[in-house]
């Protein structure tokens, strides 16, 4: 089909005319720079169960990923889709942790836990985003003291999508969201279980950040934050329901966490920044896999999400 790069995406139904339609006019409007138009007509596309992703060479569509609503189509099974967030917690706590690509970081941040365990009941959710190994062999392998629930996609989903697919099965009280990046070397879930025992705390993580201005964010010492870093992230169940989980036009993974812990502050609650976590943190694989410049694209095209969200709520800014 003139004007797609990609392999069609591997599903049922064939991409339906007016949606072919649909694309050729949002990229006519993208060549004209006109990109009021062009969102506009993304979200047209979306509303019809289809997500366009620009490249280089053209925009391909997948299907968008699915809620449980069965008309819709999506690339992960049905059992996964449907959210438990409206459900009562059963347990202290839920670690979420993304699998892509880098068995070794995966092995690496699974062997953490199993030698430090978090002290209450827990579980891990595993999002296996399309990875290219066998993440469900990985997790068997692991000697948990939990078996992880491992949600698999057909195919490689935005970074929001697949985070947000693990967040909306938690059953933790807590949920924390990890990057595997991330190596425990001691209890990473004492502390920020200890920041979320105030109530009026929302979201709480090791790695702070503030801004007089809503453009510069600088790392923050432990207290009050505009907003958290996202390698070890923890929000209370209620402030998880209340904003859903993360901007899905987060495809990359950079800012994400700045407009997520903005969501949370706006619904009402606070963002706490602990003391130093006990753990190291690696290099993170998605920032070092891009070239400069398309990891410079990619990140501003975030920042410009996060500043229309936010950019004029100076209410949300703390006291310098």
């Amino acid at each position: 089909m003139a004007g797609f790069t990609g392999t069609p995406p591997t599903v049922s139904q064939a991409i339906p005319d007016e949606v072919a339609a649909l694309v050729a006019e949002r990229s006519a409007a993208r060549a004209q720079r006109d990109f009021t138009l062009a969102d506009a007509l993304r979200d047209r596309i979306r509303s019809m169960g289809w997500e366009p992703m620009d490249e280089s060479g053209g925009t391909r569509l997948r299907p968008l990923l699915a809620t449980a609503e069965p008309d819709r189509v999506g690339y992960a099974r049905a059992e996964d889709l449907a959210s438990l967030l409206d459900e009562p917690a059963t347990l202290a706590v839920s670690l979420v942790a993304l699998a892509e690509d880098h068995p070794d970081d995966l092995a690496r941040f699974l062997a953490g836990l199993v030698h430090h365990p978090p002290g209450v009941a827990w579980e891990l959710i595993l999002v296996a985003n399309a990875p290219s190994y066998d993440a469900d062999a990985a997790a068997a392998h692991a000697d948990l003291e939990v078996t992880p629930a491992v949600l698999r996609t057909q195919e490689r989903l935005g970074w929001a999508d697949a985070v947000n697919l693990g967040l909306r099965r938690s059953l933790g009280e807590t949920t924390i969201l990890l990057d595997t990046s991330v190596e425990p070397i001691g209890d990473l879930v004492t502390p920020l279980l200890g920041a979320l025992s105030d109530p009026t705390v929302g979201i709480a993580g090791g790695f702070g950040l503030r801004t007089a201005d809503l453009r510069r964010f600088a790392d923050a010492p432990p207290g009050e934050v505009e907003a958290l870093a996202g390698y070890c992230l923890a929000v209370r169940r209620d402030a998880l329901r209340a904003v859903t989980g993360f901007d899905h036009h987060f495809r990359f993974y950079r800012n994400a966490d700045l407009d997520f812990s903005f969501a949370v502050r706006a619904a009402g609650w606070r963002a706490v920044a602990t003391e130093a976590l006990p753990l190291v943190l690696h290099e993170h694989r998605a920032y070092a896999s891009l070239p400069a410049a398309e990891l410079d694209r990619v990140s501003r095209r975030n920042f410009y999400r996060f500043l229309r969200h936010w950019g004029d709520r100076r209410d949300l800014l703390l006291p310098s």
